[in-house]
Order: C-alpha cells, then sequence, then structure tokens
C-alpha cells in the first residue's frame, strides 16, 4: 500500500530522519522511498540531495554494519560479506567495513562462542556433538579452517 504525501520537501524531510536515525544503504533507501508514490525525476532528486548532504553514505553504512553484526550479534566475516552483498555493497566497500574487525578479538570471539555452545550442548557421541558445533559456527559465518581449530580446542 503506497502512502499519500503532500509534497516532496515533506518525503525528503521523512527520509532525512529516516537516514539519521541509523545508517541506511542505498537498497533500503530506494525501498523507501518506493512506498512514496512519486515520479522517477522526484526520486532521483530526493536520493541525490541524501548523498550530497552525506544522510546516505554507503562505506560508513557498510562498516557500522559489519561492527555491530560482529560485536552484537557475534556473527563471523562469511556472513557479514553475505548480508551486506544481499544489500548490493561494493566489494570496495566490504573490504574497508571488514578492516572494522579486530583479528585478535575476532579469534577470541569464536572461541568464546565455541566454549559456549559446547557446554550447551547435551549429546554424548563426540561426532555428533563436534557435527552439531561445527554447523552452529558455520551459521554464525566463521571460516572453516577456525571453526576446525576453534572445535578441536573446546570438543574433548
Amino acid at each position: 500500500m503506497k502512502k499519500q504525501v503532500i509534497s516532496v520537501e515533506e518525503v525528503k524531510r521523512k527520509l532525512e530522519q529516516y537516514c539519521v536515525y541509523q545508517d541506511r544503504c542505498h537498497k533500503e533507501v530506494e525501498q523507501k522511498l518506493f512506498e512514496y508514490d512519486l515520479i522517477p525525476q522526484a526520486k532521483d532528486m530526493i536520493l541525490l540531495h541524501l548523498l550530497e548532504h552525506n544522510f546516505l553514505n554507503e562505506e560508513r553504512f557498510a562498516r557500522s554494519f559489519a561492527r555491530g553484526k560482529f560485536r552484537i550479534k557475534k556473527w563471523g566475516k562469511l556472513r557479514i560479506v553475505r548480508e551486506l552483498k544481499l544489500r548490493n555493497i561494493t566489494e570496495y566497500n566490504i573490504k574497508t567495513a571488514l578492516k572494522e574487525i579486530d583479528e585478535q578479538e575476532y579469534i577470541t570471539t569464536l572461541y568464546e562462542l565455541a566454549e559456549k555452545k559446547n557446554d550447551s550442548i547435551k549429546e554424548t557421541n563426540i561426532f555428533k556433538k563436534k557435527k552439531k558445533l561445527i554447523d552452529y559456527l558455520n551459521y554464525r559465518g566463521y571460516e572453516s579452517n577456525l571453526i576446525f581449530e576453534a572445535v578441536n580446542a573446546t570438543v574433548s
């Protein structure tokens, strides 16, 4: 259902607020813009305004997305990359975003996740337990070689 809005200026103000509240990617803003029944020239004008006044910045979005998903949701790099690609973020911005994650903190987080999950798995068969732990860490988006190191260090 499309929203009824009086003017282009009002839509511009609403989208400025939308971008100020939280960093957004182009795709999210374009989806929001689609909700308003505007002619293509008006949509382009609003997007240009948001870019020129730094309300919309793809690199800033990618960096804060990577930081947040790693620190708060404890996602691995593979999951972060996959999610950024879904949002049509460029390879350059994805590489820049991944630099936000400290390598030592990344490894420490992986081992903490492995320990915590290992303690919660009730499986007695060691192979099934390892499989469950590997699947969990894989779902979180960690690299296979790091997962195997962590699982071997955690499960005994």
